[in-house]
């Protein structure tokens, strides 16, 4: 291995960058070459090796070639690896509520209000900064933007995340999340009284064909996306739901619950949360429902395998305190279980 300056397609690279060579031998042969460049360990994860295929820094006997060309025995493979930049997120000594952590992963409760990782005008404050703090060595896990980060919470939704400590788990869990293997589940307030016990929602989501920051079930390019419901307690004008969902598309629970026409209690967004306020006459659960200034949806469980042994884990949380004071407030009005 010695030090190169150019790519094999020719771009600049930094100084620092290290030339790796290798030649293809029989037992791989008529495999694509991203599985021989994974299975070499020429860098830990799959989206890495990704990443430096699509920019040009892998050549088979010095040609450009994607990642599903077929090798061939005796091909000469290059790879130039740049050293993992640093994090471009900065770590911040911010709250962060551990519910469990080993040398691998870690498991946090995030809060109502809390970015998942820096972007465009929200560059502090972020879970991302708070792990930088607490996990030194997570920089450059799965890229430095979302460093250890293999899914998300919107911001004003609390609950349960995974996050990955070592280049192992992030390839292990994002796998499992690849497969739907992961157990995710949702405690909702939502408005309305849901017929029926439970129920699937199988609607495909993308972005709103008009308004972009929006997400659809309209939409002309949008993937599958499957989510199980099922009624906890019934207040009458609103029902406690537990939503469990197969899949992770942007905004899923809140754009299939509101297609439903039951939307989260507290979403501005996919919720006209005033409108069904005001249509309410009972002053008292008026002033309950306005109380909640964030979408009313909590990830309160998950279950993976540990990406190290295989071991089946599950986590479970109680109620943020904002929802249990909606959920107090709204049995003293009067609920009536299902």
């Amino acid at each position: 291995m010695v030090n190169h300056s150019t790519s094999p397609a020719g771009d600049v690279t930094s100084a620092a960058a290290e030339r790796y060579e290798f030649a293809i031998i029989p037992p791989e042969r008529g495999e694509r070459l991203d599985l021989v460049l994974s299975r070499r360990m020429v860098f830990p994860t799959r989206s890495q090796v990704k990443r430096v295929i699509e920019q040009g820094l892998v050549t088979v006997n010095r040609r450009v070639e994607k990642a599903g060309y077929r090798v061939r025995e005796g091909e000469i493979v290059c790879v130039i690896r740049e050293p993992v930049r640093p994090a471009e997120a900065e770590p911040e000594d911010l709250p962060l509520a551990v519910v469990y952590e080993d040398d691998d992963i870690i498991v946090v409760d995030k809060p109502a209000g809390m970015v998942v990782h820096p972007a465009a005008g929200n560059y502090r404050g972020t879970l991302v900064n708070a792990l930088l703090f607490h996990c030194p060595n997570l920089s450059g896990i799965g890229g430095v933007a979302r460093p250890g980060i293999v899914h998300r919470l919107d911001k004003q939704t609390s609950g349960l995340m995974v996050v990955a400590k070592s280049d192992q788990a992030h390839e292990g869990l994002s796998r499992q999340f690849k497969g739907h293997r992961i157990e995710k589940e949702y405690t909702a307030f939502v408005y309305g009284d849901p017929p029926g016990d439970e129920g699937v929602i199988e609607l495909s989501i993308g972005r709103h064909p008009v308004d972009r920051k929006k997400m659809s079930t309209k939409s002309r390019r949008g993937k599958r996306a499957l989510t199980r419901w099922s009624v906890r307690e019934r207040f009458g004008v609103v029902a406690l739901l537990v939503v469990k969902i197969e899949t992770g598309r942007t905004h899923q629970i809140r754009v299939h619950l509101q297609t439903l026409g039951h939307p989260v209690v507290g979403d501005s967004v996919y919720g006209n949360a005033k409108k069904r306020i005001d249509e309410i006459n009972d002053n008292e659960l008026r002033t309950i429902l306005k109380s909640m200034k964030r979408q009313a949806l909590h990830s309160s469980r998950i279950g993976f395998l540990h990406p190290r042994d295989n071991r089946a884990l599950e986590f479970s949380i109680p109620l943020p305190d904002d929802m249990a004071s909606l959920h107090e407030r709204l049995r003293a009005y009067g609920g009536r279980g299902t």
